[in-house]
């Protein structure tokens, strides 16, 4: 790894209703990144925030040099937000993290030490979380989903908390799904991945907006969006149902032979026809799941849509990627 004086690091933060927090994210970052670093450059990319956090960036950018930002037109998602600004990072090392103070600056230096010439990428897999039971719960469910997307060791150590070099975009240069995982598209240029323990701090201000209900929705479109795992479950869903039914099938017959009269009763028709048609629909719905966002992409529907950029020039661009 270089040393600290020719450290030169991108720092990436989606923005969502962050007006309130912007400030205190600021300082902390510009009271930290000259110590480590020869050249720094701060990211932020307003994801379509309902509140004034976009004003507030404009009046941040006037007095303070290292700030880039973009503003997209609506709210994309966090990933796609971060893909963004990845896109637009200039410096050879690149580090992702949330915009709520969760993630101290601090602690970049700890990822910086983890970045050996063998590693690529280095994730800050927290000490522990400062989530309440049902946001934990779903987290949990979302990187036991993700570990079957990226096939890699550390997958259940992902956190938002990233330092990767940037070439690594290479990869995904030509990205254009509007289902985006930044995690997993890292894992199509590199398996070299390593994870440690940092702080993991309470929320400076406000509530988070992942729920229960979107972690959940985001790992279906991990799964469905980046491998195809559930297509595997379908087929071996079949051949269970097609053994079971055998086995029915021999069941029948055995009875006939044996006491020669049928099975009767419709309420064992009726639980066998139903088990077949759950069956049947469950492998649409999936078949379904990988059709629409194969409709999605031959739409050409984009990952993100930039409606402004800003640095300390003030300069403004529309651009759709």
């Amino acid at each position: 790894m270089d040393t600290p004086t020719d450290i030169r690091l991108s720092i990436v933060i989606p923005l969502y209703n962050s007006a309130e927090i912007l400030p205190h994210l600021l300082d902390r970052l510009e009271a930290t990144l000259p110590h480590i670093a020869r050249e720094y450059e701060i990211i932020l990319v307003n994801d379509g925030s309902p509140d004034d956090t976009w004003a507030r960036v404009q009046r941040e950018i006037t007095t303070r040099p290292h700030l880039v930002a973009l503003n997209l037109m609506r709210n994309y998602g966090q990933h796609n937000a971060l893909l963004a600004g990845i896109r637009l990072a200039r410096y050879p090392l690149c580090v992702t993290m949330d915009d709520d103070l969760q993630n101290p600056p601090e602690e970049i230096p700890r990822l910086l030490a983890a970045l050996t010439p063998e590693v690529d990428a280095v994730y800050g897999a927290p000490l522990r979380e400062q989530h309440n039971m049902a946001r934990s719960l779903a987290s949990r469910v979302t990187k036991s989903v993700l570990s079957r997307s990226m096939s890699v060791a550390i997958a259940e150590q992902v956190s938002a908390f990233r330092l990767f070099r940037t070439d690594l975009r290479k990869a995904f240069d030509v990205y254009r799904g509007p289902f985006v995982n930044i995690d997993v598209l890292l894992t199509w240029s590199t398996t070299r991945f390593a994870a440690v323990k940092v702080m993991h701090d309470r929320r400076a201000a406000g509530i988070s907006n992942y729920t229960f209900g979107k972690l959940i929705t985001h790992a279906v479109n991990m799964v469905t969006g980046f491998s195809v795992l559930p297509l595997q479950v379908t087929s071996l869903l079949g051949i269970v149902m097609a053994g079971f039914g055998g086995l029915v099938l021999m069941y029948v017959l055995g009875r006939y032979l044996v006491q020669g009269s049928p099975v009767q009763g419709f309420p064992f028709l009726a639980s066998i026809i139903a088990i077949f048609s759950g069956a049947q629909l469950l492998s649409l719905g999936i078949i379904g799941e990988y059709l629409g966002r194969m409709y999605f992409r031959v739409m050409g529907q984009p990952p993100y849509v930039v409606h402004a950029q800003l640095n300390s020039e003030v300069s403004c661009d529309s651009t759709t990627v």
